[in-house]
């Protein structure tokens, strides 16, 4: 016997659809804002014509000029020349790039010397660049005459190459310019990096604090150039080379202490075995320990060793929980959208 099932209601078949839109509604395209960012610091000679140049090159950027306790007419000329005007009074580079960082909201960032010797013309490739291909940062490689040794002088080139060939080998081989003062930075860039510094060392520690997170980053040939006529150098280059050398070392004892004091366990372990090996010796000819105040010293080192070892393991753990914060820190900021995506 068949049985037939019959439904106990029936299923509407006229329900309404909503209509698709003929057309995507549109949204006004953000529109991105630039600040050029010029610490100064007695750059009276040049820094007209630097902010002319930068307004020409970037006609909608606003030209932040950051004087940090100049006594010539610095202020008064860039005033004039039509930069927003900031003060620092802690001297020192990177305590004006700090203040900047913190008061400048902007969506990207360019920041330049205001000795005249970069090429304001090259603005727009690079900001252009670090749109088009995500970047975080890019970086201006300075491209001088090897004759011209009045722009980019001997002893700062062989100390570019030392400095910026140890931090490659240190914490990462993407950059030939570290010491470069020209670039162009996105706001997650500028927003999560904390700015210890407080000298010319402020280069280092951008570059390091790109290559700790991984960030996307290029670096472009920019051209290098004379600066104005009545313009010195601030950079000694003795003193503050080996104060960015200072730099290296402390960022190396901060994001990388297993390979620091890995290094101290090394010195220590080896002089401790050297002391060691003439003691032992004696003392399986003779069953004797003459030398005992080599001996003591000897253990002491291996300890201190040992010591310095596990310091460097625990405080890699530490590290690692830091960066994993500026991490998350980092990528909390949206990602720099360019316009028309």
């Amino acid at each position: 016997m068949n049985t037939v099932l019959t439904p106990s209601f029936a299923i509407r078949q006229d329900f309404d659809v909503a209509p698709r839109p003929t057309e995507a509604k549109q949204y006004p395209r953000k529109v991105l804002t630039t600040a050029v960012i010029v610490p100064c610091y007695n750059e009276s000679a040049s820094i007209a014509k630097v902010v002319t140049d930068f307004r020409l090159a970037l006609p909608s950027a606003k030209i932040y000029v950051c004087d940090n306790n100049s006594i010539d007419e610095t202020v008064a000329r860039a005033r004039g020349a039509g930069a927003i005007i900031r003060k620092e009074t802690l001297q020192g580079k990177g305590n004006v790039v700090r203040r900047m960082f913190a008061d400048v909201d902007a969506d990207i960032y360019v920041l330049v010397d205001g000795d005249d010797t970069y090429d304001a013309a090259a603005a727009p490739a690079l900001v252009e660049l670090l749109l088009s291909e995500g970047l975080d940062m890019v970086c201006g490689r300075r491209v001088a005459d090897v004759a011209d040794t009045e722009a980019y002088r001997p002893g700062h080139r062989f100390g570019n190459w030392l400095l910026t060939g140890m931090v490659a080998t240190i914490f990462g081989d993407r950059l030939h310019d570290m010491l470069s003062g020209y670039r162009v930075l996105s706001r997650r860039f500028v927003k999560s990096f904390p700015c210890l510094t407080s000298g010319f060392e402020i280069e280092t520690e951008l570059t390091v604090h790109a290559l700790e997170l991984g960030m996307p980053m290029r670096e472009v040939s920019t051209c290098y150039g004379h600066r104005s006529a009545g313009s010195t150098s601030k950079l000694h280059t003795v003193r503050d080379g080996i104060r960015i050398l200072g730099t290296i070392v402390k960022l190396v004892k901060d994001e990388r202490p297993l390979w620091f004091f890995g290094g101290i366990f090394a010195v220590l372990a080896l002089t401790s075995v050297t002391l060691a090996i003439p003691i032992i010796e004696t003392w399986r000819e003779t069953g004797l320990v003459p030398r005992l105040p080599t001996a003591v010293l000897a253990t002491g080192m291996v300890l201190l060793a040992f010591l310095s070892l596990t310091c460097g393991m625990i405080l890699e753990t530490v590290t690692l929980g830091r960066r994993e914060a500026k991490r998350m820190r980092y990528l909390s900021i949206p990602f720099l959208e360019p316009p028309g995506n």
